[in-house]
């Protein structure tokens, strides 16, 4: 009998436990801020530059300009590369510099001045990167143009471009005509504006040198900038992860080398460093048949960095730019030949960018630290496969639910402010050991501003399995006006989805033209319901939603 009861008991121990589970809620006080809401999300990034001012090169960057209310920072890859400007997937061309018979240097401006002039034209600002090196610079430039193509080894894409320069006088004076050029074209003021950032993970193969090369190359190149703009702003040094033992210990000696150490120009102490810059990645794998992510990977990175730049007293209030900030490393490699990447067309794309945005402000506060933007490495790839699964923002043209995270993104400002939920895992918890419990994090991200509010809301887990929706009760305190007009947006299965669309339609390998109307439609960012005027009684609104695993949610509050 006492069997009999102790099952009974435990059976409905199990039920109601799954049915709490799914009762979600979320408070939300507005008078109780909490730091502000640093555009940090506007940056974006991206290997291949030519894509940028082909026909979905340009269309995004249109769509990515107007979705921010701030001017978004871009940054890409081999400004300075040697080639005919061909694209090619992790790859790029400007022919900036060449020489001549003799050795004298050429400067040829026209593809760089075409990226960046697609930038200006859209109201973007250049988050300037100072490589790779020019063939005719470059210290042993055989083989130098690589031919990568997915699912081959990552080795075989460091070639000559990586190495130091044979020439760092000639290596300086390229900077520094290249920052005159930029000033005489676009106006002081304008690139004044710009960040100038020298390489690209130089703790990796992406740099064929040491760590001492990589500081000379810095002193020439901080150098040269400040000659031809006093005013520029200029950093680095976009190491990988810097919770590894190389990337933490390349960033430590860097920092130290700016704030301790002889300038090999200037012959003083110290050197130039207006940002500081690192990389942090996440770890997606298979696992039993599905992907299972680990955000934790990823914050680990960024606290880590945090507390590396916090340990210097004289970068207390550096800026710090994530340059690369993503569930996984390789944007071109596709989930057809890594099918770890399988998350990128659908909703947990989505959900793990508002979930890890939201931590990455926890972070910040938690280490004091000036946390001034993230840089989401994706971007597009033109005339590639539809929904392929690389890590971009839209294909062929049409958004994919990510994108609508940073649509959402736009739409908050002013103050971050208080959010507890029952389901909420605490910062720490996902850095430590990202979201592997039995139940999903279902947090939120909330903002005030001068007449407005908004409330980000997702329903994520690392394992991407189907779940049960969770309704999600949510009270919002504090509200400080009598009636609010209340809009929500959605991104899962049925809203804000082009891929759904897409596989509904048969995964057609070449939509038709109203097809693809119809798929452009299905990528923009999609209301909720109806938008209400409601009142608010006593400061306080209580209201339900439902909202789908891997599900994200956007509640706007005006006034």
């Amino acid at each position: 009998m006492k069997n009999i009861s102790f099952a009974r008991i435990v059976i409905l121990w199990f039920c109601s436990m799954a049915g709490w589970a799914q009762k979600a809620t979320l408070t939300v006080d507005f008078s109780k801020e909490i730091g502000s809401m640093q555009p940090a999300w506007a940056w974006f990034g991206y290997d291949e530059p030519n894509y940028t001012y082909m026909k979905d090169g340009k269309k995004l960057l249109s769509e990515i300009a107007a979705l921010s209310p701030v001017p978004v920072y871009v940054r890409a890859h081999n400004l300075l590369t040697t080639g005919d400007g061909t694209p090619a997937l992790k790859w790029g061309s400007t022919n900036a510099y060449t020489e001549d018979a003799q050795g004298n240097p050429i400067y040829d401006w026209t593809i760089v001045d075409k990226i960046f002039d697609t930038y200006i034209e859209r109201g973007m600002k250049p988050l300037a990167q100072i490589g790779f090196m020019p063939e005719a610079l470059s210290s042993k430039p055989e083989p130098y143009r690589h031919h990568f193509v997915p699912g081959q080894s990552y080795t075989t894409i460091f070639t000559g471009w990586t190495y130091p320069p044979k020439d760092y006088k000639k290596w300086a004076e390229l900077v520094y005509q290249w920052v005159k050029h930029s000033v005489a074209r676009y106006g002081q003021k304008e690139v004044e504006s710009w960040y100038w950032e020298l390489w690209n993970e130089p703790d990796s193969p992406y740099w064929g040198g040491t760590v001492q090369e990589y500081c000379k190359l810095y002193d020439y190149s901080a150098d040269a900038v400040r000659r031809a703009l006093p005013t520029a702003k200029i950093g680095g040094p976009h190491v990988t992860g810097p919770a590894g033992r190389r990337g933490g210990n390349f960033l430590k000696t860097f920092l130290k080398h700016c704030t301790q150490d002889t300038n090999y120009v200037t012959g003083k102490i110290g050197a130039p460093l207006d940002f500081v810059a690192f990389h942090a990645k996440g770890a997606p794998k298979l696992v039993n048949g599905h992907v299972q992510m680990n955000m934790g990977t990823q914050l680990r990175d960024i606290s880590t960095g945090f507390e590396i730049v916090a340990s210097f007293p004289q970068l207390k209030n550096t800026p710090i730019i994530i340059g690369e900030s993503d569930p996984e490393g390789c944007a071109a490699c596709g989930m057809k030949t890594d099918p770890q990447n399988a998350y990128r067309n659908g909703t947990m794309y989505s959900s793990y960018t508002a979930a890890s945005f939201a931590r990455k402000y926890a972070l910040a506060d938690l280490h004091q630290v000036n946390f001034k933007g993230a840089v989401s490495w994706s971007f597009e790839f033109e005339d590639q496969p539809w929904f392929y699964g690389f890590r971009d923002l839209a294909t062929n043209g049409v958004d994919k639910p990510v994108l609508n995270v940073f649509r959402m993104f736009g739409m908050m400002s002013g103050k971050r402010v208080d959010v507890k939920g029952n389901f909420m895992y605490p910062a720490l918890t996902v850095r430590d050991s990202s979201v592997r419990r039995s139940t999903p994090d279902i947090g939120g991200l909330a903002t005030k501003d001068e007449g407005t509010a908004a409330v980000m809301l997702w329903n994520y887990h690392d394992d991407d399995v189907a779940g049960t929706a969770a309704t999600v009760d949510l009270t919002l305190k504090n509200i400080p006006a009598q009636k609010v007009n209340i809009t929500q947006y959605r991104i899962d299965n049925e809203h804000s989805n082009s891929y759904e669309v897409w596989k509904k339609m048969g995964s057609p390998t070449n939509p038709t033209a109203e097809q693809i109307t119809e798929l452009e439609k299905a990528g923009q960012l999609a209301r909720y319901g109806e938008s209400k005027r409601q009142t608010v009684k006593d400061g306080q609104l209580i209201f339900s939603t439902t909202l789908p695993r891997q599900g994200v949610g956007l509640v706007t509050l005006e006034w």
